[in-house]
């Protein structure tokens, strides 16, 4: 079992700026990607930014230049720094992770996803 909480979610003014944490626990032998996606209401969950293991991160166009996603592999963690916020990102952010959970002598794997249980953002004056 892997478990994701995340914070840092709340209310914030437009252009103002939010963190978000996350912290994966449980069975975890290393970690694949972790990173955030949202689903604003009435709306499909959409990817916000991913890192992997390695450090390479991917951003949805919409906030490339506006957050970055940074993570700490020891820490099992993963952040999202949102600047210059817009009211299009009100939405509640769930962290993802895929991990290895553990490792075979014939250096194959066995993986397991995770989401949290979201945080709400709101942006709004």
């Amino acid at each position: 079992q892997v478990q994701l909480v995340e914070s840092g979610g709340g209310l914030v003014q437009p252009g103002g700026s939010l963190k978000l944490s996350c912290v994966a626990s449980g069975s975890i032998d290393s970690i694949v990607d972790m990173g955030w996606f949202r689903q604003a209401p009435g709306k499909k969950r959409e990817l916000v930014a991913l890192i992997t293991g390695d450090g390479i991160t991917k951003y949805r166009d919409s906030v490339k230049g506006r957050f970055t996603i940074s993570g700490d592999n020891d820490k099992s963690s993963v952040y999202l720094e949102m600047n210059r916020v817009k009211s299009m990102d009100t939405a509640t952010y769930l962290c993802y992770a895929k991990v290895v959970i553990e490792r075979y002598a014939d250096q194959t794997y066995r993986y397991r996803e995770a989401w949290g249980p979201g945080t709400l953002v709101t942006v709004s004056s």
